[in-house]
Formats: structure tokens, C-alpha cells, sequence
């Protein structure tokens, strides 16, 4: 008789556990854990490995094989959408018979950007089928109206069973199935509820399988061989922001998105935390309005229209986003503690802990007293700045607001700080130049060791630094 363990599983992230827990430690989730039982039969690995034996020598058919050295120079078709932004994150386009999975929080616009992505699509032929298992077909058309999603092509299925899905997908033959979401379709072969571990993994697999294995018009078409169709999941997120669902998931799509912003601002981000058909680098940026999701082509011009030139505590980063130069606005405000009590520090854009360091550094290194201040750091637009690159534009931002001092106008900062009060070199700092000199800036404050490998350029003046104290000596000019 085969051994059976108890075990607890979280229906969220699909952590496990030898006993119940009532909060899950990996995602936070609350009442999560239900128990499993997971039978370990040492008889059933042994037929499996001779069933594997067997097939090792004995097989049945043989697999097509090729060298490497034929498969070199082979590019995968790609199906521009036409969103300039949502191509560049994937790598030029769609590619036939991938899977994407999408993730965001509740109505940050990963409907919206599926319904703009598809009807792009379907204005160039393509057939796409939407699957809308969250919503009714009146409030999805309610969504199309409003970013005029009225193309032919483009239709739409209110099935959450995996078995409608399918029966729809081999009537239409579509070239891309956008799901919405990936927790509300069932197997109705799996005896689970909708959205639990069990399902989700299963619905995944099949999804997968049908775009990899599962011969259609699409993949004939467009030489995709027996390719089925590109499928795209939106996957729900948990409280930590990561996406609901094991882990296998993640691992068996091909493209893993993260649709980013803040509700209360029309900013939004598109990142991709891995990428088989391109880089992981790209960061795609759009603006939410009237009409949905509009592209920024100039993400610069956007952070920096409403800067105050000439007001303390403002210095523009030569920022980077993944291999995207972006021009921002850090600010910061320095002020005395009220009634003596403990100083607040208050950052909003870059990380909490880099900007802490720096404070640290400036106490130490310049002689700046702190100690008895507030200071609130921000990065205007909401924009997340995460790279070491932000240390000397937060440096002078804090020593601005604290003297009172503009930084010059025309200039703009990159560089990182070590705690002995160097500035140490960062990277890309030709795109960083060409982007500031692009935006109309003059002058460029960047690491020494990064300088010396720099090419002169008529338009913009570089100016290096080694030392953090070098830099603030600009705050004084």
C-alpha cells in the first residue's frame, strides 16, 4: 500500500505546509491552506522508470531531430498590433502559438489593454476570440464602445467552462485568444472549484497545449507548422503584487507581463519578467484616458512638462528603464521638526532604503546636520525609479531643499554613491547622454570613470565628478 502524507496547500500561491496556518508566509493571503493528500508509492516509480527504459530502447517512433547549427538564424514570425509600446515590451509583436500571461492589480486596465491589442489585430485580418469570464457581454461591449473595439474579426465568448473554449476555438480557427482571466475558466474534468491550485494549473497546461500542439488555420497560414494560436491569460495578483497561482505557471508560458501604476494616476506601466522571444529590459509606458490606453512616445516630455525651473529641492535624473533613457524630476523638501520631535523621512518613487543611505552619507561625508530635519523625497509623474544610478540626483535634491539653493536648470544628473562618498560609475551612459542632450539640456553631471570613456558632442557639455563633495559644490554656484 502506497504511504499517504498529509499536507496543506495555499490555494493562492501554492505554497505547502505540514500543517494548517491560517496566514499563508510566501503571499499573506488569509485562510488560504486546505489539506491534500499526497500519496508516495515507490512501486509507481519503479513502473515509470521501466516504461522509460522500454521506450529508450524500443521506440516507438522517431522524433525529428536537428543539429544546431540549422536551427542558427531561424526568427519566429511576429504579428505587429500596432501599440507601439505593448510591441516594444514583447519584442517587436505576437508571436504565432506563444503564451503570454498578464498580470496586474484589479483595474489598473489589463481588460482594456486586451481589448486595444486584439482589435488592432483584427483590423489586420486576424481573427481573435475574447474570452470573458469575469464579465457580461454588455459590460465588456460597454469597454469595446469606449476604445472603439468595432472590428469584424474580433469576437467575443461568455463561457467559462474549458470545454466551450475549446469547441469555440476550433469553429473559428482564431489567430489569438485573449482570456479573461486565467482563475475564472475550469476544466469541468477537474474536481476542484474554479480558481483554485488544482485549476488553475490544469487550465494553464491545456492553454498551452492547444497553442503548441493543436494544428489550425492560423498556424498553417503564417508557417507556423502545426503551431496552434497565440494565447494570451490575464492572471490575477496577490497582496504582495505577485501573480496568483503556482509557480508552474510562470514557467511553462512564455512571456510573463506586469501591467504597473497607480490607480490615482493615468500613468502606466508595462514590464516583462521573462521573455523566450526577446529582452526583459524593455519598459513599455501609457498614459490612461477617455479613449484607453494611449502610447507615450516622448516619456521625457511627460515627466518634465510641469517642472519648476529655478525652485530649490528639483533636479532632473537621466534615468533607466531596463534599456530606455527617460528624463525625471526628483524633488525634495527639507523641513525642521516640529516641536523637537523624531524627523520624518517620507520617499516616494525610489527605494526607501538607497534614499536612507544617502541621507546617511550626506551626514557624514558633507557635514550636513539632519539629524533635527524632515525630508520627503519624491519622484513627480509616479514614475519608480529602482537603480543606483538615482543616489546623486536624490543627493543634491536633499542639499538643494536644505540650503535653499536651485540646482542650474540646464543640467541634468546620473551616479551612483558609495558610502565613503564616491561617485561611482553606472551604465549606459551614452543613451543617458543622448536622451539629455535630445531633451534640451546643456550640461550632464556624471561619474568621472564614466567620462573618460565618453565621446564629445557639441550640444551637451559633460561635467565629471568623483566625489560626492564635488557635487554639491554645484548647489553652491
Amino acid at each position: 500500500m502506497p504511504a499517504v502524507k498529509a499536507a496543506y496547500v495555499c490555494q493562492v500561491c501554492g505554497q505547502t505546509a505540514p500543517k494548517w496556518q491560517g496566514r499563508c508566509h510566501a503571499c499573506g493571503s488569509w485562510n488560504s491552506f486546505t489539506p491534500v493528500a499526497a500519496s508516495v508509492s515507490q512501486a509507481s516509480a519503479v513502473i515509470s522508470s521501466s516504461k522509460l527504459l522500454r521506450a529508450l530502447k524500443e521506440p516507438q517512433s522517431t522524433p525529428v531531430i536537428r543539429s544546431l547549427a540549422e536551427c542558427v538564424g531561424m526568427a519566429e514570425p511576429r504579428w505587429p498590433t500596432g501599440l507601439v509600446e505593448f510591441d516594444r515590451v514583447l519584442g517587436g509583436g505576437v508571436v504565432p502559438g506563444s503564451v503570454i500571461l498578464l498580470g496586474g492589480e484589479p483595474g489598473i486596465g489589463k481588460s482594456t489593454l486586451l481589448l486595444q491589442a486584439g482589435e488592432r489585430l483584427a483590423r489586420q485580418g486576424r481573427t481573435v476570440l475574447y474570452v470573458a469570464g469575469e464579465e457580461s457581454a454588455a459590460q465588456v461591449a460597454s469597454r469595446a464602445e469606449r476604445v472603439g473595439a468595432t472590428a469584424e474579426r474580433f469576437y467575443l465568448l461568455n463561457r467559462n467552462a474549458l470545454t466551450d473554449v475549446f469547441a469555440a476555438v476550433g469553429h473559428l480557427h482564431p489567430d489569438l485568444v485573449l482570456v479573461d482571466s486565467l482563475q475564472t475558466v475550469f476544466d469541468p474534468e477537474v474536481d476542484a472549484p474554479p480558481g483554485s491550485l488544482a485549476q488553475v494549473r490544469q487550465v494553464a497546461v491545456d492553454f498551452v497545449t492547444l497553442a503548441k500542439e493543436a494544428g489550425s488555420a492560423a498556424g498553417s497560414k503564417n508557417g507556423g507548422g502545426s503551431s496552434g494560436p497565440a494565447v494570451l491569460l490575464v492572471g490575477h495578483v496577490t497582496k504582495s503584487g505577485l501573480l496568483a497561482g503556482p509557480k508552474v505557471v510562470e514557467h511553462i508560458v512564455d512571456v510573463v507581463l506586469s501591467f504597473e501604476g497607480e490607480k490615482r494616476s493615468a500613468l502606466r506601466l508595462l514590464r516583462a519578467t521573462k521573455n523566450r522571444f526577446g529582452s526583459t529590459q524593455e519598459v513599455g509606458i501609457f498614459q490612461m484616458g477617455e479613449r484607453g490606453l494611449d502610447p507615450v512616445a516622448d516619456p521625457s516630455q511627460t515627466f518634465l512638462g510641469e517642472r519648476p525651473k529655478g525652485a530649490p529641492g528639483s533636479v532632473v535624473l537621466a534615468a533607466m528603464e531596463g534599456h530606455r533613457p527617460v528624463m525625471v524630476e526628483v524633488q525634495a523638501l527639507v523641513t525642521p521638526a516640529p516641536f523637537g520631535g523624531t524627523p520624518r523621512r517620507l520617499v516616494t518613487g525610489v527605494d526607501p532604503a538607497r534614499a536612507g543611505m544617502v541621507l546617511a552619507v550626506l551626514e557624514k561625508r558633507a557635514g550636513l546636520n539632519l539629524a533635527t530635519m524632515e525630508v520627503y523625497v519624491n519622484v513627480a509623474g509616479g514614475m519608480l525609479i529602482d537603480e543606483p544610478a538615482a543616489d546623486l540626483a536624490i543627493a543634491l535634491a536633499v542639499v538643494s531643499g536644505f540650503r535653499s539653493v536651485p540646482v542650474p536648470a540646464d543640467m541634468a544628473v546620473a551616479g551612483e554613491i558609495g558610502l565613503t562618498g564616491e561617485v561611482r560609475s553606472i551604465n549606459l551612459p551614452e543613451r543617458r547622454l543622448a536622451e539629455a542632450a535630445r531633451a534640451g539640456f546643456r550640461r550632464l553631471l556624471l561619474p568621472a570613470g564614466n567620462v573618460r570613456r565618453l565621446p564629445l558632442r557639441a550640444d551637451i557639455e559633460v561635467e565629471a565628478v568623483g566625489r560626492l563633495e564635488e557635487a554639491l559644490g554645484w548647489v553652491e554656484r
